[in-house]
Protein backbone atom coordinates (compact mmCIF):
# COMPACT_ATOMS: atom_id res chain seq x y z
CA UNK A 1 0.00 0.00 0.00
CA UNK A 2 2.65 2.34 0.77
CA UNK A 3 4.33 2.12 -2.41
CA UNK A 4 1.34 2.36 -4.10
CA UNK A 5 0.85 5.55 -2.27
CA UNK A 6 4.15 6.78 -3.52
CA UNK A 7 4.00 6.16 -6.89
CA UNK A 8 0.53 7.72 -7.16
CA UNK A 9 2.37 11.05 -5.64
CA UNK A 10 4.85 10.92 -8.51
CA UNK A 11 1.90 10.83 -10.76
CA UNK A 12 0.09 14.04 -9.84
CA UNK A 13 3.08 15.70 -9.36
CA UNK A 14 4.25 14.79 -13.01
CA UNK A 15 0.61 15.85 -13.85
CA UNK A 16 1.18 19.09 -12.48
CA UNK A 17 3.99 20.16 -13.68
CA UNK A 18 2.72 19.53 -17.33
CA UNK A 19 -0.15 21.62 -16.82
CA UNK A 20 2.20 24.26 -15.58
CA UNK A 21 4.67 24.26 -18.47
CA UNK A 22 1.60 24.52 -20.88
CA UNK A 23 0.27 27.34 -18.94
CA UNK A 24 3.76 29.24 -19.38
CA UNK A 25 3.93 27.78 -22.88
CA UNK A 26 1.07 28.74 -24.40
CA UNK A 27 1.04 32.89 -23.85
CA UNK A 28 4.57 33.28 -25.34
CA UNK A 29 3.94 30.84 -28.57
CA UNK A 30 0.46 33.08 -29.70
CA UNK A 31 1.89 35.92 -28.69
CA UNK A 32 5.00 34.94 -31.31
CA UNK A 33 2.59 33.69 -34.12
CA UNK A 34 0.75 37.25 -33.72
CA UNK A 35 3.79 39.03 -34.20
CA UNK A 36 4.42 37.55 -37.86
CA UNK A 37 4.51 39.77 -40.88
CA UNK A 38 1.52 39.06 -42.79
CA UNK A 39 1.77 37.95 -46.38
CA UNK A 40 2.17 40.47 -49.21
CA UNK A 41 -0.84 40.56 -51.68
CA UNK A 42 -0.45 38.62 -54.87
CA UNK A 43 -0.77 40.19 -57.89
CA UNK A 44 -4.05 39.17 -59.76
CA UNK A 45 -4.14 37.64 -63.18
CA UNK A 46 -6.41 38.16 -66.42
CA UNK A 47 -6.36 37.15 -69.49
CA UNK A 48 -7.49 39.96 -71.95
CA UNK A 49 -8.54 39.05 -75.48
CA UNK A 50 -9.35 41.93 -78.51
CA UNK A 51 -11.58 40.14 -81.37
CA UNK A 52 -12.87 41.44 -84.41
CA UNK A 53 -15.53 38.85 -84.83
CA UNK A 54 -16.87 40.29 -88.28
CA UNK A 55 -20.34 39.62 -86.97
CA UNK A 56 -19.91 36.08 -86.34
CA UNK A 57 -19.00 35.23 -90.29
CA UNK A 58 -15.91 33.35 -91.16
CA UNK A 59 -13.75 33.55 -93.79
CA UNK A 60 -15.76 30.58 -95.06
CA UNK A 61 -18.73 33.50 -95.77
CA UNK A 62 -20.61 31.06 -92.99
CA UNK A 63 -22.40 32.75 -90.33
CA UNK A 64 -21.97 30.96 -86.99
CA UNK A 65 -21.29 32.59 -83.79
CA UNK A 66 -20.87 29.04 -81.99
CA UNK A 67 -17.41 29.21 -83.20
CA UNK A 68 -16.30 32.51 -81.73
CA UNK A 69 -18.25 31.43 -78.44
CA UNK A 70 -16.27 27.96 -78.64
CA UNK A 71 -12.69 29.89 -79.22
CA UNK A 72 -13.44 32.18 -76.43
CA UNK A 73 -14.05 29.36 -74.15
CA UNK A 74 -10.88 27.22 -75.23
CA UNK A 75 -8.58 29.96 -74.77
CA UNK A 76 -10.07 30.63 -71.47
CA UNK A 77 -10.26 34.59 -71.45
CA UNK A 78 -11.68 36.72 -68.38
CA UNK A 79 -12.38 39.62 -70.16
CA UNK A 80 -12.81 40.04 -74.22
CA UNK A 81 -12.94 43.46 -76.06
CA UNK A 82 -15.52 42.34 -78.88
CA UNK A 83 -15.65 44.29 -82.25
CA UNK A 84 -17.73 44.38 -85.17
CA UNK A 85 -21.05 42.67 -83.05
CA UNK A 86 -24.78 43.25 -84.59
CA UNK A 87 -27.67 43.57 -82.16
CA UNK A 88 -30.97 42.66 -83.90
CA UNK A 89 -28.81 44.53 -86.90
CA UNK A 90 -29.98 43.02 -90.48
CA UNK A 91 -30.44 39.26 -91.78
CA UNK A 92 -26.64 38.27 -92.11
CA UNK A 93 -27.01 38.12 -88.69
CA UNK A 94 -30.49 36.34 -88.39
CA UNK A 95 -31.29 39.66 -86.28
CA UNK A 96 -30.12 37.79 -83.22
CA UNK A 97 -28.63 40.02 -80.26
CA UNK A 98 -24.73 38.67 -80.59
CA UNK A 99 -23.53 40.38 -77.51
CA UNK A 100 -26.04 38.93 -75.00
CA UNK A 101 -26.14 35.78 -77.29
CA UNK A 102 -22.41 35.06 -76.17
CA UNK A 103 -22.80 36.53 -72.78
CA UNK A 104 -25.47 33.45 -72.18
CA UNK A 105 -23.79 30.76 -73.84
CA UNK A 106 -20.54 31.45 -72.00
CA UNK A 107 -21.83 32.31 -68.60
CA UNK A 108 -20.29 36.11 -69.18
CA UNK A 109 -21.33 39.51 -67.84
CA UNK A 110 -21.76 41.81 -71.29
CA UNK A 111 -22.20 45.53 -72.08
CA UNK A 112 -22.57 46.68 -75.05
CA UNK A 113 -21.82 50.13 -77.31
CA UNK A 114 -24.12 50.74 -79.97
CA UNK A 115 -21.72 52.98 -82.60
CA UNK A 116 -24.98 52.38 -85.02
CA UNK A 117 -28.04 52.82 -83.95
CA UNK A 118 -31.40 52.62 -86.24
CA UNK A 119 -34.73 52.06 -86.11
CA UNK A 120 -36.37 48.53 -86.33
CA UNK A 121 -37.50 47.52 -89.72
CA UNK A 122 -41.50 47.32 -88.54
CA UNK A 123 -42.97 48.96 -84.68
CA UNK A 124 -42.57 47.65 -81.82
CA UNK A 125 -38.96 45.40 -83.05
CA UNK A 126 -35.96 46.10 -81.36
CA UNK A 127 -33.44 48.65 -82.81
CA UNK A 128 -30.91 47.75 -85.28
CA UNK A 129 -27.46 47.96 -83.56
CA UNK A 130 -23.85 47.69 -84.75
CA UNK A 131 -20.76 47.94 -82.28
CA UNK A 132 -18.73 47.14 -79.54
CA UNK A 133 -19.16 44.90 -76.42
CA UNK A 134 -17.23 43.82 -73.61
CA UNK A 135 -17.86 40.65 -72.01
CA UNK A 136 -16.28 39.92 -68.32
CA UNK A 137 -16.12 37.20 -66.43
CA UNK A 138 -15.48 39.30 -63.21
CA UNK A 139 -18.77 41.51 -62.27
CA UNK A 140 -19.47 44.72 -64.42
CA UNK A 141 -20.09 47.69 -61.87
CA UNK A 142 -20.34 50.69 -64.61
CA UNK A 143 -20.32 51.47 -67.98
CA UNK A 144 -20.56 53.93 -70.75
CA UNK A 145 -19.65 54.33 -74.43
CA UNK A 146 -18.34 57.46 -75.56
CA UNK A 147 -18.36 58.56 -79.20
CA UNK A 148 -15.05 59.30 -81.17
CA UNK A 149 -14.29 61.79 -83.95
CA UNK A 150 -15.54 61.35 -87.30
CA UNK A 151 -15.36 62.50 -90.24
CA UNK A 152 -18.29 63.11 -92.84
CA UNK A 153 -19.26 59.94 -94.59
CA UNK A 154 -17.64 57.49 -92.30
CA UNK A 155 -18.64 54.82 -89.64
CA UNK A 156 -19.18 56.37 -86.39
CA UNK A 157 -16.37 54.96 -84.09
CA UNK A 158 -16.82 54.37 -80.07
CA UNK A 159 -15.00 53.80 -77.14
CA UNK A 160 -16.19 51.28 -74.69
CA UNK A 161 -15.49 51.34 -71.02
CA UNK A 162 -16.71 49.36 -68.40
CA UNK A 163 -15.02 48.87 -65.25
CA UNK A 164 -14.91 45.58 -63.40
CA UNK A 165 -13.45 43.99 -60.19
CA UNK A 166 -11.23 40.82 -60.69
CA UNK A 167 -10.68 39.12 -57.36
CA UNK A 168 -11.71 42.29 -55.18
CA UNK A 169 -9.51 44.49 -57.76
CA UNK A 170 -11.29 46.81 -59.90
CA UNK A 171 -9.85 47.24 -63.57
CA UNK A 172 -10.97 49.77 -66.36
CA UNK A 173 -11.27 48.01 -69.41
CA UNK A 174 -11.87 49.91 -72.53
CA UNK A 175 -12.93 48.61 -76.23
CA UNK A 176 -12.74 50.48 -79.54
CA UNK A 177 -12.79 49.96 -83.27
CA UNK A 178 -10.61 52.60 -85.26
CA UNK A 179 -12.04 53.79 -88.71
CA UNK A 180 -10.45 51.76 -91.16
CA UNK A 181 -9.80 54.02 -94.40
CA UNK A 182 -8.59 57.56 -92.85
CA UNK A 183 -5.17 58.11 -90.76
CA UNK A 184 -5.98 61.28 -89.80
CA UNK A 185 -9.30 60.30 -88.39
CA UNK A 186 -7.44 57.39 -86.34
CA UNK A 187 -5.21 60.14 -84.80
CA UNK A 188 -8.02 62.13 -83.91
CA UNK A 189 -9.76 59.27 -82.36
CA UNK A 190 -6.59 57.91 -80.72
CA UNK A 191 -5.94 61.54 -78.77
CA UNK A 192 -9.66 61.58 -77.96
CA UNK A 193 -9.25 57.86 -76.58
CA UNK A 194 -5.96 59.28 -74.78
CA UNK A 195 -7.87 61.88 -73.11
CA UNK A 196 -10.99 59.84 -72.36
CA UNK A 197 -8.64 57.47 -70.42
CA UNK A 198 -6.34 60.25 -68.49
CA UNK A 199 -5.09 59.31 -65.39
CA UNK A 200 -7.29 56.98 -63.35
CA UNK A 201 -7.03 55.26 -60.30
CA UNK A 202 -7.50 52.11 -61.63
CA UNK A 203 -5.01 49.81 -63.73
CA UNK A 204 -5.89 49.97 -67.28
CA UNK A 205 -6.81 47.97 -70.49
CA UNK A 206 -7.35 49.29 -73.66
CA UNK A 207 -8.65 46.31 -76.23
CA UNK A 208 -9.42 47.04 -79.98
CA UNK A 209 -9.19 46.44 -83.63
CA UNK A 210 -7.27 50.00 -84.41
CA UNK A 211 -6.55 49.53 -87.94
CA UNK A 212 -3.21 50.67 -87.80
CA UNK A 213 0.20 48.89 -87.97
CA UNK A 214 2.61 49.63 -84.25
CA UNK A 215 5.13 52.17 -86.21
CA UNK A 216 1.50 54.19 -87.38
CA UNK A 217 1.76 57.76 -85.50
CA UNK A 218 -1.89 56.65 -83.89
CA UNK A 219 -0.62 53.83 -82.00
CA UNK A 220 2.89 56.01 -81.00
CA UNK A 221 -0.29 58.47 -79.43
CA UNK A 222 -2.06 55.53 -77.32
CA UNK A 223 1.44 54.04 -76.16
CA UNK A 224 2.93 57.32 -74.85
CA UNK A 225 0.44 56.10 -72.11
CA UNK A 226 -0.06 52.84 -72.68
CA UNK A 227 2.34 49.64 -72.91
CA UNK A 228 1.49 47.24 -75.80
CA UNK A 229 1.61 43.95 -74.70
CA UNK A 230 2.70 42.36 -77.59
CA UNK A 231 6.08 44.19 -77.15
CA UNK A 232 6.26 43.18 -74.18
CA UNK A 233 5.66 39.12 -73.85
CA UNK A 234 4.52 38.05 -77.69
CA UNK A 235 6.85 36.16 -79.31
CA UNK A 236 6.93 36.60 -83.69
CA UNK A 237 5.04 39.30 -85.51
CA UNK A 238 1.94 38.99 -84.12
CA UNK A 239 0.37 39.43 -87.26
CA UNK A 240 -4.08 39.33 -87.09
CA UNK A 241 -4.97 40.15 -90.47
CA UNK A 242 -5.91 39.06 -92.85
CA UNK A 243 -6.79 35.24 -91.87
CA UNK A 244 -6.22 33.80 -95.25
CA UNK A 245 -2.25 35.60 -95.45
CA UNK A 246 -1.46 37.49 -92.31
CA UNK A 247 0.88 40.40 -92.87
CA UNK A 248 0.31 43.45 -90.55
CA UNK A 249 -0.74 43.36 -86.45
CA UNK A 250 -3.33 45.75 -85.69
CA UNK A 251 -5.46 44.01 -83.31
CA UNK A 252 -4.27 44.81 -79.52
CA UNK A 253 -3.79 44.76 -76.00
CA UNK A 254 -2.40 47.46 -74.61
CA UNK A 255 -2.68 48.53 -70.66
CA UNK A 256 -1.07 50.89 -67.73
CA UNK A 257 2.75 50.45 -67.07
CA UNK A 258 1.34 49.42 -63.58
CA UNK A 259 0.20 46.04 -65.31
CA UNK A 260 2.80 43.66 -66.19
CA UNK A 261 2.43 41.52 -69.95
CA UNK A 262 3.52 37.84 -69.24
CA UNK A 263 2.37 36.46 -72.22
CA UNK A 264 0.82 36.79 -75.42
CA UNK A 265 -0.42 35.04 -78.18
CA UNK A 266 -2.63 35.64 -81.43
CA UNK A 267 -5.14 32.25 -81.95
CA UNK A 268 -5.61 30.96 -85.21
CA UNK A 269 -9.09 30.73 -86.08
CA UNK A 270 -11.80 30.30 -89.18
CA UNK A 271 -14.39 31.94 -86.92
CA UNK A 272 -14.04 35.66 -88.45
CA UNK A 273 -11.23 37.91 -91.23
CA UNK A 274 -9.25 38.39 -87.91
CA UNK A 275 -7.03 36.55 -85.90
CA UNK A 276 -7.79 37.06 -82.00
CA UNK A 277 -4.90 38.20 -79.82
CA UNK A 278 -4.89 37.79 -76.06
CA UNK A 279 -2.72 38.74 -73.02
CA UNK A 280 -2.04 37.35 -69.60
CA UNK A 281 -1.56 40.31 -67.52
CA UNK A 282 -0.71 40.55 -63.89
CA UNK A 283 -2.74 43.52 -62.41
CA UNK A 284 -1.00 45.04 -59.26
CA UNK A 285 -4.65 46.27 -58.12
CA UNK A 286 -6.19 50.05 -57.82
CA UNK A 287 -4.41 52.88 -55.89
CA UNK A 288 -7.20 53.76 -53.93
CA UNK A 289 -9.55 50.47 -53.45
CA UNK A 290 -12.79 50.04 -54.78
CA UNK A 291 -14.78 53.14 -55.14
CA UNK A 292 -17.68 54.69 -57.05
CA UNK A 293 -15.23 56.64 -59.21
CA UNK A 294 -15.30 56.13 -62.97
Amino acid sequence: MKISVMNLARVVKTLAAAVLATALISPVTTATASQQPQAHPVDREIRAMSFNIHHGVGVDDRLDLQRVADLIEDEDADVVGLQEVDRHHSERSDFVDQAGWLAKELNMHVVYGANIDRDPLNPGEPRRQYGTAILSNSPIISWDNTYLPKYEGHEQRGLLRARVVVRGVPVQVYNTHLQHNDADERVEQAEAIKELIGTPDDSVVLLGDLNATPDAPEIKTLVDELVDAWEEAGVGDGYTYPVEDPNRRIDYVLSSDDVVARSAAVVTTDASDHLPVHADLLLPGSRVGVGNGK
